[in-house]
């Protein structure tokens, strides 16, 4: 009766310790020596997806997972080492620089995007400028339909708001009567869902459900941001925290590759055109 009871005591313990070593290993992480962290710059952030899709294609073994948080976010990531690759859509501060290497993948048109419904196809520098400062409120006076101008920008700490402010505002600050929106993809939602609505977003990020500006009469696209015509533009950054290897090293060097600039191409400017 004992012994049997031992067996049975037995048993159930060895059924335990299968279960337990089965459950551990369905929820075991990627293996962290072929896995690339991805974070920053939510503009960049559709970019990296593909690329990083294209790459583990070809890499199977390799897991890359790609999160957004803003250009602030994904330096502060890769200095601290919780990314491997951080993604900024602004130029650093010297002092951001210290300890980083910095490497253009991507030339952007920051895009001046408003509801389709809107009657204004340009609008120059100045009036940009003074409609963000909330000098200009009205679309009457710059050639709209009567109606109060709904403005909307990024966060603080946005790669895309510090580009708009360094090359749109000159030191003027923004209204602080304007929306603030923490993702590329929820301002061209309120643009998309707002008659009056304004807003400023990377020219990837452009669909059909807003309509894009001329600024001083040129339309963003690859020819006028190549040729300089158009003015509103800035560089894409992947930043590591020292001289990038590995697996890190291989994943941006397929980036700046002719396949990794070819896929840059479909909604940006390849560094190689410039």
């Amino acid at each position: 009766m004992i012994s049997r009871l031992k067996r049975s005591v037995s048993v159930k313990i060895l059924f335990v310790i299968l279960v337990v070593a089965l459950l551990a290993g369905g929820c075991a992480s990627a293996d962290p020596e072929n896995t690339i962290n991805i974070s920053g710059s939510s503009s960049i952030q559709p970019l990296s997806e593909e690329l990083a899709n294209a790459f583990m294609e070809e890499n199977s073994e390799i897991t890359i997972n790609v999160a957004g948080g803003g250009s602030s976010a994904g330096i502060k990531a890769t200095r601290d080492g919780t990314s491997d690759i951080g993604a900024s859509s602004r130029e650093l501060e010297s002092d951001e620089r210290e300890g980083l290497t910095v490497i253009p993948i991507a030339i952007d048109g920051i895009t001046l995007v408003v509801n389709p419904e809107s009657q204004v196809d340009n609008l120059t520098l100045e009036q940009v400028r003074l409609i963000y400062s909330g000098q200009i409120t009205n679309w009457s006076e710059v050639g709209g339909k009567d109606g109060a101008i709904n403005t909307f920008t990024r966060e603080e700490g946005s790669g895309t708001r510090g580009a708009f402010e360094d090359l749109v505002m000159k030191g003027a600050k923004i209204s602080s009567k304007t929306g603030v929106q923490n993702t590329t993809g929820s301002l061209r939602t309120a643009v998309a869902g707002d008659p009056h609505a304004i807003a400023y977003i990377s020219l990837g990020n452009v669909n059909d459900s807003i309509k894009v500006l001329a600024v001083d009469g040129v339309m963003p696209e690859s020819e006028t941001i190549k040729n300089g015509s158009y003015k509103l533009t800035r560089s894409f950054f992947y930043l590591t925290g020292e001289q990038p290897r590995g697996n890190a090293r291989n994943f941006i060097d397929f980036v700046l590759s002719p396949d990794g600039q070819q896929i840059v191409r479909q909604n940006f400017i390849s560094i190689s055109d410039n």
